[in-house]
């Protein structure tokens, strides 16, 4: 790997930053035909795009490791391609949109389903926990990424698979102008544009990697964290509706489900 100085690294040994340094991180809801679908929204029924944040220090870079804490059970995937604002934008129109992006990146949205049941639907429990939103291994630009297919591996399994063009509903152009309407979209500030269907949980051990053709491809890791030192607060819940997002189903699901669900579901 040649870096822009002229050295060599060897891009097998390199510890990798996430390519970017944001001043927010926005996440679209339901950007994906496929997800509305199995999140029992009808397309109609979601006219426009709604949003959630995350905070900056969720961000994870490639080959960085992803905590489950021990008394937590609902750790999803969610793989996405993160659009990455390369000026100060504001106000903009959907035809200079593409201009404000300085390219493309493959993402996770992690989320812990434990929570599921509190904060009123800002998900800052369940999304917003450190290192939650890995982005890397780089920054892509000069490509269509309408044209590109996004794939989510679980050890080395397919999970998730989408014609980027097809199956999203609010391409980048469109969040972008959306978003620049009511606010400042600064230089490193990050667009996540949404997951494919079959976002489900995974166990400490596994290995999770994001595919995006013409782009890259970032891996990380699942480990085991200690549980929180303080028990205040809401607690984990394992309830109908955390396993009913987790799992895609309002029924409890076998284990050889949760183990290969796109496998079994083919």
């Amino acid at each position: 790997m040649l870096l822009d100085d002229g050295r060599s690294v060897d891009g097998d040994k390199a510890a990798y930053l996430p390519p970017c340094d944001p001043t927010k991180i926005i996440c679209v809801h339901l950007n994906y035909k496929s997800r509305a679908i199995e999140s029992r929204n009808s397309l109609t029924a979601v006219p426009y795009p709604t949003y959630f944040m995350k905070p900056i220090s969720s961000l994870n870079g490639h080959r960085g490791e992803i905590v489950r804490p021990a008394d937590c059970q609902f750790l999803n995937y969610e793989g996405e391609v993160a659009a990455i604002i390369g000026k100060v934008t504001f106000n903009v129109a959907r035809e200079e949109a593409w201009e404000c992006i300085a390219g493309f990146a493959p993402a996770l949205d992690m989320g812990l389903h434990d929570f599921r049941d509190t904060d009123a639907g800002s998900m800052l429990r369940v999304k917003g926990r450190d290192g939650f939103c890995p982005i890397g291994p780089g920054l892509v630009s000069g490509i269509d990424i309408r044209e590109q297919t996004i794939r989510t591996y679980r050890n080395g399994l397919i999970v998730q698979e989408a014609q980027i063009g097809e199956e999203m509903i609010w391409a980048p152009d469109f969040l972008v102008a959306d978003l620049s309407r009511h606010m400042t979209l600064m230089p490193g500030d990050v667009i996540m544009t949404g997951t494919p269907c079959h976002s489900r949980p995974l166990d400490p051990g596994d290995v999770v990697e994001v595919e995006v053709t013409g782009v890259g491809r970032l891996t990380n890791h699942i480990v085991e964290g200690p549980v929180p030192r303080s028990g205040d607060g809401f607690p984990p819940s394992d309830t109908a509706e955390a396993r009913r997002v987790a799992f895609g189903v309002d029924d409890r699901v076998p284990q050889y489900l949760k183990d290969n669900y796109w496998a079994a579901s083919r």
